[in-house]
């Protein structure tokens, strides 16, 4: 049985207090460069120096990508000391990364290979949208991002993933944990493509793992972190917990809510774009230079709906916890999980109710602990 490290506690709440910081410096960064853009007239400025610089760009499906590269890619250099500082720099300062900065850099440029493409791809079908569904365009495009959505988590685990990380299926010493896993997703009632660890290690010393995938491609992923230092049974009552977003329909569920959070969100941005449009003198919604202003009204969206969204997924994850303990009756091993999840991976165990309210997807861990020992009891009275 794991005990809470009050040591690390006091650390965590730092590491917290300062990713906080940051999240939020991040975020004011950000709108203030959107917001340049659109009220110092630079957006106009860029989209007719690129259409008069080269002809070609005067072609929308050219000038999209264009236009959105160098707004992104400006964004990106200015941002970059913030990237460094949170992505490399402040977990090391709390001992928590393990990666070396040329391993980082690597990530970072696979990460824009991957992701560029992907995201202009996207953009690309959204001005699509835009030019050509006149005053439905949001609704195009949301049903867009759902088959976009779904897509990804079925490709994800075996196309994307496997750039990141080493995969490989848990060997013969490890024989019996496959065997407690594999029978929890029969009992769940989904099949799995077996049981894989991966090398965490190789930028972290925090422990994590998962269900991914969806179908055929649905596999059970353990990080090399909790192999090495949970027992069987806390990883047990772990992966129970995943299986029970499955039990529960989870999957199903954040994507229907996604692609109404999606719709509504992107129905709002067309109502401010019309205004925008007015207000800026750009050439209409399809007009690349508003490409500013539509990201400064969804990011609007998006902050003011974190809370909700944070509500319903610590609604699921309690839920899930508690399919974790009443599958594996193993209340406190699975108490104890959490609270070696706390140590390794420098988590806040009792943050403050505005930052659970604001920024919590998960209940916050002195809730889930006391929650699955209280459960215990229940089940020993």
């Amino acid at each position: 049985m794991s005990t809470l490290d009050t040591d690390r506690q006091e650390t965590a709440r730092e590491y917290a207090r300062a990713s906080r910081r940051l999240w939020l410096l991040n975020a004011v960064l950000s709108a203030a460069y959107a917001i340049a853009w659109v009220i110092f007239g630079w957006s106009l400025a860029v989209r007719d120096w690129l259409v008069s610089t080269w002809q070609l760009l005067a072609n929308a499906w050219l000038l999209v990508p264009a236009f959105a590269l160098v707004f992104a890619g400006i964004f990106a250099l200015i941002d970059l000391p913030l990237s460094y500082y949170g992505g490399f720099a402040l977990p090391h300062h709390y001992g928590q990364s393990t990666q070396t900065l040329k391993d980082w850099i690597r990530d970072q440029l696979k990460g824009a290979l991957i992701g560029a493409p992907i995201g202009l791809a996207l953009l690309e079908l959204l001005y699509l949208a835009l030019r050509s569904t006149g005053n439905l365009w949001w609704l195009w495009a949301a049903g867009g991002l759902l088959v976009f959505n779904v897509l990804l988590a079925n490709l994800a685990p075996i196309l994307i993933r496997p750039l990141f990380n080493t995969y490989s299926p848990l060997g013969e010493e490890h024989g019996d944990l496959v065997q407690r896993l594999t029978r929890l997703a029969v009992k769940a009632r989904t099949r799995v493509q077996g049981v894989y660890k991966f090398d965490l290690s190789r930028r972290t010393k925090a422990a994590n793992a998962a269900l991914t995938g969806i179908g055929n491609t649905r596999r059970i992923i353990l990080g090399d972190t909790m192999i090495n230092e949970f027992t069987a049974d806390e990883i047990e009552t772990v992966l129970a917990h995943e299986l029970g977003h499955h039990v529960h329909r989870d999957v199903l569920l954040y994507i229907t809510a996604g692609f109404f959070m999606t719709m509504v969100g992107l129905y709002a941005a067309s109502q401010v774009m019309k205004w925008a449009v007015s207000a800026f003198g750009f050439g209409g919604v399809s007009d690349p230079a508003a490409l500013p202003a539509l990201a400064i009204t969804l990011g609007a969206f998006g902050l003011l709906t974190m809370p909700l969204e944070n509500a319903f997924s610590r609604w699921r994850e309690a839920m899930a916890d508690r399919y974790a303990v009443d599958a594996t009756g193993k209340n406190e091993a699975f108490a104890s999980a959490l609270v070696r999840l706390a140590n390794q991976n420098l988590s806040e165990v009792d943050p403050e109710k505005w930052v659970v309210w604001m920024f919590y997807s998960h209940p916050p861990l002195a809730e889930r602990i006391a929650a699955a020992r209280q459960a215990n009891l229940t089940a020993s009275g």
